[in-house]
């Protein structure tokens, strides 16, 4: 029996109407919110939140609470609740025989953002239209009948950001550094550490503090589905230049380290993710995951998890100075589609079969593409397709559950570098459909 396939039979996940809560372990409080506190949901950004209103960020008193608006018709009201860290279901995955589950926030995007940026904060929101839209009716390059995600409802949704446990996030519990992640919250990083973000003078923007937070909390939600699937995917995600102490280079939380934390200690995740020891990530943006290789996660971990980490990059590529991963693979600029797929299927074969992960975190930047505005490397997007394929395929092949994030893309054409990342979705389903994986 494959590994995910023994998973399974430990914690079942299932669709519910009901609501229900738990309070982890770590919790040891009940204080109620303060009223000034805000339905991140549904709020509008059309004008900007005054400091005075700045809601708080994560849930001190780390209620997990996990809401079942639908119920689908094989299942009663009746049976148990799945601790599923997720505001919204969508589609069914024991029925749905098109795409895996895709984890989306309507606020991973916001309005108003500085039009000349480098990094394009819309493209969460465009890869969601691209998601629902793109078939070869409306895209004659796409080999698909019918659009990937037929509607927005289909989505899974994240927890709402004041709904996010802060034991995830925080030491000692979580990877990262308490005094940092607070100030981070409250909007008060400096002007030194906002400049090495790369944001600027948006960092303390409650906007992107909101969309910072869900966006780790889609990973994590993703990572609970791919364990009891095999395989999810985030539309976002792959925040690898992120320290426990600091953020860089467009990144601020390393969903990748919370994620990998949240999987190995099973008071944390409460018994949801159980079995996950060692834990890989598969990074194939063009810029180290530098952020990723610094975690050490045996002291966080009830029963010490291990974090092994592959990079394949641009050497030559920011950053300047390069941490040390697990497995690191420094390409040349210039390279093009196969020499680059068979660097890649031998760098991954070797780090699976000498590291024998109980997961992977795949992340699949698409900065490798020729003409990205901060990419070196020439790969093509077939080339991009071939990579998230048989990443996928390998991983699901073998038995190991696996995410994938989007990773890095920058491109003043938004809707194309949509489409970009919307391959590893299509990806995704394609190795889903292959192995019938709503039937396991």
């Amino acid at each position: 029996m494959s590994r995910w396939k023994q998973a399974c039979s430990i914690i079942l996940f299932q669709h519910s109407s009901r609501q229900s809560s738990f309070i982890p372990k770590t919790a040891t409080s009940t204080k109620t919110k303060s009223s000034t506190q805000r339905s991140f949901l549904t709020r509008s950004y059309s004008s900007q939140i005054e400091d005075k209103e700045r809601s708080s960020f994560l849930d001190a008193d780390n209620k997990f609470i996990s809401s079942h608006p639908h119920l689908h018709a094989q299942q009663t009201a009746e049976q148990e609740e799945p601790r599923l860290a997720s505001s919204h279901l969508g589609s069914n995955p024991s029925t749905n025989r098109f795409h895996q589950p895709i984890v989306y926030h309507e606020n991973y995007s916001f309005t108003n953002w500085p039009p000349e940026h480098t990094f394009p904060m819309d493209k969460f929101a465009r890869l969601a239209h691209a998601l629902t839209t793109t078939c070869r009716t409306t895209t004659p390059a796409s080999n698909l009948p019918r659009p990937l995600v037929r509607n927005y409802t289909d989505f899974y949704r994240p927890l709402h950001a004041t709904q996010i446990p802060h034991s995830w996030f925080a030491q000692p519990t979580g990877p990262i550094d308490p005094t940092f992640l607070e100030r981070f919250l409250s909007g008060s990083l400096t002007k030194t550490e906002a400049r090495m973000i790369g944001f600027r003078d948006q960092t303390n923007r409650t906007e992107l503090i909101e969309r910072t937070v869900l966006e780790v909390a889609g990973t994590v939600l993703a990572a609970q589905l791919a364990f009891r699937y095999g395989v999810a995917t985030n539309a976002a995600g792959g925040t690898h230049h992120a320290h426990a102490t600091m953020g860089a280079g467009y990144t601020i939380l390393n969903d990748l380290a919370v994620t990998a934390n949240f999987l190995m200690d099973e008071t944390l995740n409460y018994g949801t993710v159980r079995g996950v020891r060692t834990v890989l990530v598969v990074d194939c943006d063009v810029h180290q995951g530098d952020g990723t290789a610094t975690f050490d996660l045996s002291s966080t971990t009830n029963g010490g998890g291990q974090l092994i980490t592959l990079s394949l990059h641009c050497g030559s590529n920011y950053p300047r100075y390069k941490a040390n991963s697990t497995y690191d693979v420094a390409l040349p600029d210039g390279m093009q589609d196969d020499a680059y797929l068979q660097v890649l299927e031998d760098s991954v074969n070797r780090a699976i079969e000498e590291t024998d992960p109980d997961f992977v975190l795949y992340d699949a930047g698409v900065d490798v593409y020729t003409d990205d505005r901060l990419g070196r490397l020439h790969i093509s997007e077939d080339g991009i397709r071939r990579r998230d394929r048989w990443i996928m395929d390998r991983c699901v092949g073998a038995g190991i559950p696996i995410v994938g994030v989007i990773g890095g893309g920058y491109d003043k054409d938004v809707d194309a570098l949509a489409r970009r990342h919307a391959i590893v979705h299509e990806e995704a389903a394609y190795v889903w459909r292959k192995y019938k994986m709503w039937s396991r």
